[in-house]
């Protein structure tokens, strides 16, 4: 019988095969369409706390759905690696000091503040129609999430992908953290099962 595990690396793979198979004009192009997706459906305060990532190999660039944010008075922060096990939410300054980190991406320097985002936009391989998602293994996001959550904070996840990620079913683990809504090239949709 195949173990959770191992059936979340096959569709990992999987996923993440269709995606760079993607045309990478065509994804600029979808990065662009989901920028003005959240522009018109994401809700921001001015000052709310936005985080975003820097995208890696294939992913969708949600850099212009971020500035887009930004425009609407949000504060955005991107997350900095710090150790094996824990990834921080640095404040993304225009003009501040960027810095390498691990998996090729890169986040704000050391100095930067630490923020607490109340919308979190978040990095995955694969997604199902019940917002369970697979990272890339290391756990980073379940594990911030999972902080943000024993300090009484309950930040708006939205999954960012493209629609050929999407499986069938993700199998489940006590661990993983279910997402609230998904923004795809198709639009913000939420999941029937988000709070």
């Amino acid at each position: 019988m195949t173990s959770s595990k191992d059936l979340k690396k096959e569709l990992r793979a999987q996923a993440l095969s269709r995606r760079d198979a993607l045309d990478p004009f065509w994804r600029i192009e979808a990065a662009l369409e989901m920028a003005e997706t959240a522009r018109d459906a994401i809700a921001v305060e001015p000052g709310a706390i936005v985080a975003g990532f820097w995208p890696m190999r294939t992913e969708v660039d949600v850099r212009p759905a971020l500035f887009a944010l930004r425009e609407k008075g949000a504060r955005l922060c991107l997350p900095a690696i710090l150790d094996r096990t824990t990834i921080a939410f640095r404040e993304l300054v225009r003009g501040a000091p960027m810095v390498e980190m691990a998996f090729g991406t890169v986040g704000p320097h050391a100095e930067a503040a630490v923020l607490d985002p109340s919308v979190l936009l978040v990095p995955l391989a694969a997604f199902d129609a019940r917002g369970h998602r697979i990272g890339y293994g290391a756990g980073y996001y379940d594990r911030a999430i999972s902080k943000l959550h024993g300090n009484g904070l309950r930040p708006r996840l939205i999954g960012v992908a493209f629609d050929c990620q999407k499986v069938e079913r993700v199998p489940e683990e006590d661990h993983d953290v279910v997402l609230d809504e998904i923004l795809t090239e198709s639009g913000l949709r939420r999941f029937a099962n988000a709070g």
